[in-house]
């Protein structure tokens, strides 16, 4: 791709201008002055004058693409990218407490869930302010406050009810943070009367408090970066890497991240966003759920795209079973680490046959991915870490499988963009409907991960629901049983989910439930004409309506 397709011959706001203000709308508590220095504010200010209006820009440039996917483009392999693609080059080498991260255990930035998933015995825990964590000024900083006290070994928490106390144990963790994406803003701050990146405020209060504390104790700062859809979004990532690690003294290279491939575009581009992160790559992860919801997305138009229920597009899958083997031979072949995708289901309390059934559903799924080449996976339940962590022990002995480069592994464009085949049915259509409900209800109380029906939720998840709903109805899908999805039916099951959501919380609890509005916002994305881009877009500005 030549490089003047990855950015603007000039910026619209020039990283030149004049100093402004910087401005917080929001209350402050306990904890966050020590964060929100006049020095830390400075850095994210600094960043977001620099690197601002090329975010600005490439969220243009997004939905000029998708005018093009609308209008009937498909993704193809650039054969013009040249060296990234086709010439032999590597990753800078791997820190050594990156070298095995078989078990990766993710989750909110919440301080009892940051102390258990440090101690939960996986090798890395990625603590999230994206699709786990609704926005709320609160969480947000409190996750600040959190990750501060975690890696200066000062956290503890004392549960309100039972009266348990935690600590983190003498072993734990390596930690990673997941700041939001491009896409998103942080609407409590502004600078020059703008709202900042909300990636560059977490990135940057994060960074600016903590690398070099890391870098002390033995580790450093390690990032998963999210909706990354090609090379000049990495690019702009390296960028303010290099920027930050200058301002702070640093060596290029200090800051190691992974990045999600959980874009179809991304999926097409894999070499060139590991090149362009090449100093600073710590490999790439298959984030199956937002790569559904993507391929959903990006094909909005497309009647031949039509997905069958989501339990059947599994792992196993046609364009899924494609992408999780390219992305193992291309970061194989560039020595950087592949690591799996989530296994959502939690422990089953109440139900042995429901918890063992669950436990094998996640065994075959990650014996699949080490003998596919990952060199690690994700799981977002304490529980799940031995499971998952036994079927690594067993299949890959070395700490990774970089050395195996998969050479006779042949994927084509083709291949990526094959439609899995299922069934379509109103069992289907109803759990898209009662996840997509009691998810959005979640996340306007503030909380942005939550089991649902045996499974762990988080935005992801709850976007592939609505905009399945959305897809069906768009293009009249036909259920097995030969009846249309249209207007009617779905009407109708959003109203007898909403009253079983109704049944399921109690009357004593419902005054304090968002059941109706969570329905209505459900039910304005999935019959609008225009598809959202993204359901925390709109739910972020009701948390704002809320002083949230």
């Amino acid at each position: 791709m030549p490089d003047a397709l990855l950015a603007p011959s000039a910026p619209r706001l020039s990283p030149d201008a004049p100093v402004g203000r910087i401005e917080i709308r929001a209350a402050s508590k306990p904890g966050y002055d020590v964060l929100l220095t006049p020095a830390a504010l400075a850095f994210v200010a600094d960043l977001e004058r620099r690197f601002g209006w090329r975010r600005r820009y490439l969220l243009e440039k997004r939905v000029e693409r998708q005018a093009r996917l609308d209008a009937g483009e498909k993704p193809a392999f650039n054969p013009a990218c040249g060296y990234a693609r086709h010439e032999e080059w590597t990753v800078e080498p791997q820190p050594a407490d990156l070298r095995d991260r078989r078990v990766e255990i993710t989750g909110p930035v919440e301080r009892k869930m940051i102390i258990n998933a440090l101690n939960s015995g996986a090798q890395v825990f990625m603590a999230d302010f994206e699709d786990s964590n609704a926005p709320t000024w609160s969480n947000v900083m409190d996750g600040q406050v959190n990750l501060r006290d975690a890696i200066r070994r000062t956290i503890t928490h004392t549960d309100a009810v039972s009266g348990k106390s935690y600590a983190l144990n003498d072993k734990v963790a390596v930690l990673m943070v997941r700041p939001r994406g491009w896409h998103l803003e942080e609407k409590h701050v502004l600078i020059d009367g703008r709202p900042v990146s909300a990636a560059l405020f977490d990135f940057g209060l994060y960074f600016f408090h903590n690398a070099r504390e890391l870098l002390a104790r033995g580790s450093g700062p390690y990032f998963y970066l999210p909706k990354i859809e090609g090379r000049a979004e990495a690019r702009l990532w390296n960028d303010v890497f290099l920027h930050a690690q200058e301002c702070l003294d640093l060596p290029p290279g200090t800051i190691k991240a992974t990045v999600l491939i959980e874009s179809i575009l991304a999926a097409f581009e894999m070499d060139e966003i590991l090149y362009e992160l090449r100093c600073h790559s710590a490999g790439l992860n298959c984030g199956r759920w937002d790569y559904i919801f993507s391929f959903i997305k990006k094909f909005r138009n497309d009647p031949d795209a039509l997905l069958p229920d989501r339990a059947a597009v599994t792992m196993d899958k046609a364009f899924l079973n494609a992408y999780s083997r390219l992305a193992v031979k291309t970061c194989h072949r560039r020595g950087a680490p592949a690591i799996g995708g989530m296994a959502a289901y939690i422990p089953v309390k109440d139900d042995p046959v429901a918890n063992d059934r669950a436990f094998a559903q996640v065994r075959a799924d990650k014996e699949r991915e080490a003998r596919n080449g990952h060199d690690g996976t994700w799981v977002a339940h304490p529980a799940l870490v031995p499971v998952a962590r036994e079927v690594f022990d067993d299949l890959m002995r070395t700490p990774n499988q970089i050395h195996a480069t998969c050479h006779d592994v042949r994927v084509t464009a083709e291949d990526l963009l094959a439609v899995p085949q299922g069934p379509r049915t109103e069992a289907g259509l109803r759990q898209n409907v009662a996840v997509g409900i009691g998810y959005i209800e979640a996340w306007l109380r503030g909380q942005g991960c939550v089991p649902l029906f045996n499974l762990m939720e988080d935005a992801a998840t709850a976007e592939i629901s609505r905009a399945q709903v959305w897809q069906w109805l768009r293009h009249g899908a036909q259920l097995d049983d030969g009846r249309t999805v249209d207007h009617a039916l779905v009407e109708r099951v959003i109203k007898e989910e909403l009253a079983a959501w109704i049944g399921r919380v109690g009357e004593v609890a419902l005054a304090h439930s968002r059941h109706e509005e969570a329905a209505r916002l459900f039910s304005d994305l999935v019959f609008q004409h225009r598809f959202a881009e993204f359901l925390t877009l709109p739910a972020y500005d009701r948390l704002m309506e809320a002083g949230s």
